[in-house]
């Protein structure tokens, strides 16, 4: 299953029938939700099983802004993180087609990175890169554990891979820039250009011009200029102060040029503008054609912050035999006076991954 954004040091102003509710205690509720999915009936969409219940899980998959940035009042990283691994590593009940427990696959996200490396507006601690460093050893493993006063974010990424069912799911920081893409390249040699791919990463594929570093020396994060320094890229479009987001035209043509060049490249989920959406991505110039998935948050999304009936997550079903793939809509909340309710599948979506 798949989330994102669960914001761990802000609160939703309602949630069933109280004020002021934490992220803790959101995710926690929907996590309880989750635990009950192995014995829930997939509707006859179609799709991959189609009908049968859903059995299994083998990943849990959260792709960044695991905790809030951390500007006053909000909590510290540290603080965060500790409530998110007591909801998530001790709270979750899935058990996988190998009997053992349902494993984590984590992406950072823009917040989680401002925390470890700064921020324009204040916040205290100045930085904290908890969250981080241990993303980076959960999923990277490293022989010594890396530690708050050893991480360096601009050589410590965290890019990660996973082969599942004849399908290859990558794992990026953030987006995929002109950095990243040095390592998904390199990536991508290890495996046959018949296997489908799959990318797991935070930022949309149309990204965030806040989010690339500023092009203009010293190269700093102010207020003014509103550049958050998150890609090890530069933006290009302009060398002006953004009045808005700007755009990101040229930063895109990158990724479709990626793209273009490998066509086992079937799938892109991500989370930071969050509300469920199934689309295809066609780039800039209208020239590529990628299946993409944008996953809801439970503390920030467009359309759940203000209508908690619409809460959801993605089950995502592989049919390896066949090379298919169907995302559902999960809506865990449709009934907020009563938390058993059951979960109610929305729209689904599937894929043919097979490589032509």
């Amino acid at each position: 299953m798949y989330s994102s954004d669960a914001h761990y040091g802000l609160v939703r102003p309602q949630f069933r029938g109280d004020t002021r509710v934490t992220a803790h205690v959101v995710n926690a509720a929907m996590l309880s939700q989750i635990n009950t999915l192995p014995l829930t009936n997939v509707p006859n969409d179609g799709g991959v099983n189609a009908g049968k219940p859903v059995g299994a899980i083998d990943y849990l998959v959260q792709t960044g802004d695991i905790t809030n940035r951390m500007e006053i009042p909000i909590q510290s990283a540290a603080t965060s993180w500790a409530q998110f691994e007591q909801d998530y590593l001790h709270g979750l009940k899935l058990k996988g087609n190998d009997g053992l427990p349902a494993k984590l696959l984590l992406a950072p996200g823009n917040h989680d990175i401002s925390n470890a490396i700064g921020y324009a507006k204040p916040m205290l601690p100045l930085t904290d890169p908890t969250t981080m460093v241990k993303i980076y050893n959960l999923m990277l493993h490293p022989a010594i554990a890396m530690t708050n006063k050893a991480y360096n974010y601009k050589t410590d990424k965290i890019n990660y891979s996973r082969n599942v069912g004849g399908v290859h799911l990558m794992f990026i920081t953030l987006w995929p820039d002109s950095a990243e893409r040095i390592w998904m390249q390199k990536d991508l040699e290890t495996i046959a250009a018949t296997i489908p791919v799959i990318i797991f990463t935070h930022d949309q594929p149309t990204c965030e011009a806040k989010h690339f570093t500023n092009p203009l020396p010293l190269h700093n994060m102010t207020l003014k200029n509103k550049f958050e320094n998150l890609t090890a890229e530069y933006y290009k479009e302009s060398t002006i102060a953004m009045k808005d987001d700007g755009a990101t035209n040229m930063e895109q043509r990158g990724l479709t040029k990626f793209l273009k060049a490998h066509a086992n490249i079937k799938a892109y989920f991500h989370g930071n503008s969050n509300w469920n959406e199934f689309y295809i991505y066609k780039g800039p110039d209208n020239d590529v054609n990628l299946n993409t998935f944008r996953v809801d948050s439970p503390m920030k999304g467009k359309y759940s912050a203000k209508d908690e009936t619409k809460l959801s997550f993605q089950l995502i079903s592989l049919d390896p035999l066949k090379q298919e793939l169907t995302v559902r809509e999960c809506l865990w909340n449709t009934d907020p006076k009563n938390p058993a309710s059951p979960i109610v599948f929305g729209v689904s979506k599937t894929i043919d991954l097979k490589v032509k």
